[in-house]
């Protein structure tokens, strides 16, 4: 069942998200070479709990730490290690989740260590406007799997494949709410999306093969052929005035 929040509750999660975009900013910002992922954790929980947050990911189904911190061929739910150090030409996925009065935001990008290789930076680009093409399809009366076939079309169309295994999803007072979101198509399928309705849309695109691999910790998620992959994600809200992007703006 879709849960759809009242405009006092989109308030509350515009300000959960703000908190976790300051958040990613200070993270990439401390995110350079010789760093430790677990470094960046540490920065990522003083932080959201200063702000009077608390880091939604720690402790959800046994997860280990506030950030999943996602390297190279890790597509997502990497994590922080003491003993992962950043190398210049690596990418780093930084996701990152905060409950704030009673409310969750859900917040990823992909930063560049230091300089990286062309093909990498492409990647890194083509995924962030696989998500901003994906926004503005969160309007009322749109199906949601047109957000999955505009994902699809550009990721392919600029020669690298999509996760299919790991998805986007509601997002309220629980991490993790109906719908599925699919980052491929074909549209014009699923529900009519509708105000109120709260999306956290994430797609995960890899330079090889769109196949995943889990390693032993039960979360890391790799491209199965070792190449890269980018992941970025907004919580995007459906308003009657068109797509809100909690956290950044575009209301």
């Amino acid at each position: 069942m879709m849960i759809l929040k009242t405009p006092e509750e989109l308030a509350i999660m515009d300000r959960a998200n703000t908190l976790v975009h300051e958040t990613l900013r200070l993270v990439a910002g401390a995110a350079t070479p010789g760093v430790s992922t677990k470094e960046l954790d540490r920065i990522a929980e003083e932080h959201i709990r200063s702000r009077g947050g608390k880091p939604a990911f720690k402790g959800y189904r046994g997860y280990p730490a506030t950030l999943c911190t996602s390297t190279n061929d890790v597509i997502v739910h990497g994590i922080p290690s003491g003993s992962q150090l950043l190398r210049e030409g690596d990418i780093l996925g930084v996701d990152c989740g905060v409950v704030l009065d009673g409310f969750v935001g859900d917040g990823a990008v992909t930063v560049a260590i230091g300089e990286v290789p062309a093909e990498a930076a492409r990647l890194m680009r083509v995924t962030k406007e696989c998500l901003e093409l994906a926004v503005d399809f969160v309007r009322s009366g749109q199906r949601l799997t047109d957000i999955g076939e505009t994902i699809q079309a550009h990721a392919e169309g600029a020669g690298f494949s999509v996760v299919r295994e790991l998805v986007g999803h509601g997002i309220g007072r629980a991490m993790h709410e109906d719908p599925q979101v699919f980052n491929y198509g074909p549209g014009g399928r699923g529900p009519e999306l509708r105000p109120g309705l709260v999306l956290a849309i994430e797609p995960m695109i890899n330079a090889g093969k769109a196949g995943v691999s889990f390693d032993d910790d039960g979360w890391t998620a790799r491209t199965e052929d070792g190449k890269l992959s980018a992941h970025f994600e907004y919580s995007v809200a459906v308003t009657e005035n068109g797509p809100w992007v909690l956290g950044v703006g575009g209301r």
